[in-house]
């Protein structure tokens, strides 16, 4: 494809997304490789350079565009890295048509305006709020349940974290494919992923409830905490997701005793035999993934105050659910990949003014600047995706 071409395609993808985002539609990376698929004639260097044009024109424009063309000519036009793309708009054969006085162009900005002054008023600076749309790097974690678990008996050398066990490589690096991945010696999880479940401070021989399992990547690092010793519960809404954790587990050597489907608004009827017996609960929120734009730069136009509002509710029902769980003197460690405060330090702040007698404990971790009750971990100081961590003791 010629350099123009690619440019095009970029743009077809952008509307895609574009359309996505508003509709709640798939998310961009799958619409990327859709576009793929159907064009079998783009070779990989040609994927290459349309999906990071896809991505760097998202990440560049605050509010959603109205179409994928304005969003790529605020690219060419904003971005310096990108100066070489407006020429490209030259009517060429398939190549984008040449701009004309007027045009629209998209407005540049890391947010949309009501989320923007959401965000600033829960305290994040300029430079916090520029690396969210930073580009991540990819993070491991070394398996401690399987004996060959070491960075010796891996392909590549990577740099190691402060969670330990802890591993960061190249953007891009195949991990997937490595024999040690296949044999669950290493797992892909963010470093700030890890370190909140360090916060939880799972012991062996203790029952601990994941109540937001998901796909398991925070209950198996629990399992390595616990060495496979004690009660470990995962459970979720999601049927689905919470599916791939069997698979998942017996790759990583993972000892589960229990996968628990929830019913939304009757967790407690599920989980009836574990009332007042948990030593732990980690609840890792559904949340509006603000700290995850680096990852998934179109998810900030998918939210919506009515959206975050919804969210926000079951945040609160979930740290009641997880009170009833949590026997006398054990802890709820609550962890939302949000910056937003009243998904985080005003949740937390809002429990314990409604539950006389709990006491907040700031996790010791390595990395987190203290916020409320809890500690925020930033891409800006902390270089990983965006979480808010407090850990919350029963009387």
């Amino acid at each position: 494809m010629t350099p123009a071409a690619r440019v095009q395609a970029a743009i077809e993808i952008l509307d895609a997304v574009i359309h996505a985002a508003r509709t709640r539609g798939a998310p961009a990376d799958r619409l990327i490789a859709d576009w793929f698929k159907a064009h079998r004639f783009a070779g990989s260097k040609d994927k290459r350079a349309i999906r990071e044009l896809v991505y760097d024109a998202v990440r560049i424009c605050g509010p959603v565009p109205a179409t994928g063309r304005a969003a790529m000519l605020a690219l060419a036009s904003e971005s310096e890295d990108h100066d070489w793309v407006l020429p490209l708009f030259d009517g060429s054969q398939y190549g984008p048509a040449a701009p004309v006085d007027g045009e629209p162009m998209a407005e540049p900005g890391y947010a949309p305006a009501w989320l923007e002054e959401r965000l600033i008023a829960s305290g994040l600076e300029e430079e916090d709020a520029a690396a969210l749309l930073d580009r991540a790097p990819l993070d491991t974690r070394l398996n401690s349940l399987k004996p060959g678990a070491s960075s010796g008996n891996l392909p590549e050398e990577g740099e190691p974290l402060a969670s330990v066990a802890g591993l960061r490589f190249a953007p891009g690096t195949q991990v997937s494919l490595w024999p040690a991945y296949a044999e669950g010696l290493i797992e892909v999880q963010d470093h700030g992923s890890q370190l909140a479940c360090r916060a939880v401070g799972a012991q062996p021989g203790e029952v601990v409830i994941d109540l937001c399992a998901g796909a398991g990547g925070k209950t198996l690092a629990l399992a390595a905490a616990m060495a496979n010793q004690g009660t470990l519960i995962a459970a979720d809404t999601d049927r689905r997701r919470l599916s791939q954790l069997g698979p998942r587990a017996e790759r990583a050597g993972a000892r589960i005793a229990a996968e628990v489907l929830l019913d939304p608004g009757r967790e407690l009827a599920a989980l009836d035999g574990w009332l007042g017996r948990a030593d732990r609960v980690l609840i890792d929120a559904p949340c509006s993934g603000t700290g995850t734009w680096r990852r998934n730069p179109e998810a900030r136009w998918r939210l919506t105050p009515a959206e975050l509002e919804r969210l926000t509710k079951i945040q609160a029902q979930l740290l009641q659910v997880a009170a009833e769980l949590v026997r006398p003197g054990g802890t709820i460690t609550y962890v939302t990949c949000s910056l937003l405060d009243e998904e985080g330090a005003g949740q937390v702040q809002g429990f314990l003014a409604a539950n006389p007698g709990w006491q907040a404990q700031v996790p010791d971790l390595p990395l987190g600047t203290p916020r409320g009750p809890g500690l925020r971990l930033l891409p800006s100081r902390d270089d990983t995706d965006g979480f808010f961590i407090a850990r919350i003791g029963k009387p």
